[in-house]
């Protein structure tokens, strides 16, 4: 595609994506207890080499969606509580509400690490919230020798209030972790990784408040877009991220290591 294929998403984009958190047709139940539910989708034919979606939807009885929204958006406290990222920061601004940044992340071991770097927007509409993002080319962040890059092709977060402290987190994500990955990966994500991986942003929600307070409590740029300090990237210096572009590595022949903080909660 052409950098002209670059778009911020618009209402319908957001509305899309909505629908999709909510529908059930064509995904398959893989985990379902205390209000952690897990369903994945295959992309494609083969089993074994296709791309595969995920959603994982969460009950939080005492967490109000405001302060979910601000713990999903603030990249100070993401630092503190999310044990898998490596480094994540801002690049630009787009719009008030669409930004540039860059992710990495731990993965499993034996497997390498990941990162992204992606476009990503958010639009709160009445007592819900909608955080999402997709993979994008900036000359000055190219794929590093020690990471693998990976590919969000569409990943985000959909927030529902239901009332004042309670709120339905649900996660959707169409990611190539560019790849032929072994099994065991897919498995342990819909089992293990995606819901241990919400519990932990639901405990973080819960200490956000106190650890805000300490932290530059007025500074809320998701919020008030005034107060961002980010440069403004034009559009015309981003283009997709297309998958086949990226170095692919074989590492469906690795075998599972159990971590230390599995074999702490087995």
């Amino acid at each position: 595609m052409s950098v002209e294929s670059v778009l911020i998403p618009d209402d319908r984009a957001f509305s899309s994506f909505k629908e999709e958190c909510g529908s059930e047709e064509g995904w398959s139940l893989t985990y379902n207890k205390t209000g952690m539910t897990v369903w994945t989708q295959t992309i494609g034919g083969d089993e074994e080499k296709s791309l595969h979606k995920i959603k994982c939807r969460m009950a939080c009885k005492d967490v109000p969606a405001e302060t979910m929204y601000d713990v999903l958006h603030d990249i100070e406290y993401r630092r503190k509580w999310d044990a898998n990222v490596i480094e994540t920061f801002d690049i630009g601004k787009l719009t008030v509400n669409a930004d540039v940044g860059y992710y990495s992340w731990k993965c499993p071991k034996p497997l390498r690490n990941r990162d992204v770097v992606t476009l990503r927007s958010w639009l709160p509409t009445g007592s819900d919230y909608i955080i999402m993002n997709y993979s994008v080319k900036h000359a000055k962040y190219p794929p590093k020798k020690d990471m693998v890059r990976a590919v969000s092709i569409q990943t985000g977060y959909l927030i529902q209030s239901h009332g004042l402290n309670h709120c339905t987190l649900t996660y959707l994500a169409h990611v190539d972790p560019k790849g032929s990955l072994p099994k065991w990966v897919v498995n342990k994500s819909s089992q293990f990784l995606a819901p241990k991986a919400m519990k932990k942003i639901s405990k973080a929600c819960l200490k956000y408040g106190e650890w805000k307070q300490r932290h530059n409590p007025g500074f809320k740029p998701w919020l008030y877009p005034e107060q961002t300090t980010l440069p403004t990237i034009p559009v015309s210096e981003l283009s997709i991220q297309h998958a086949d572009s990226l170095e692919n590595i074989d590492e469906s022949t690795l075998s599972e290591m159990q971590t230390r903080e599995e074999r702490d909660s087995d």
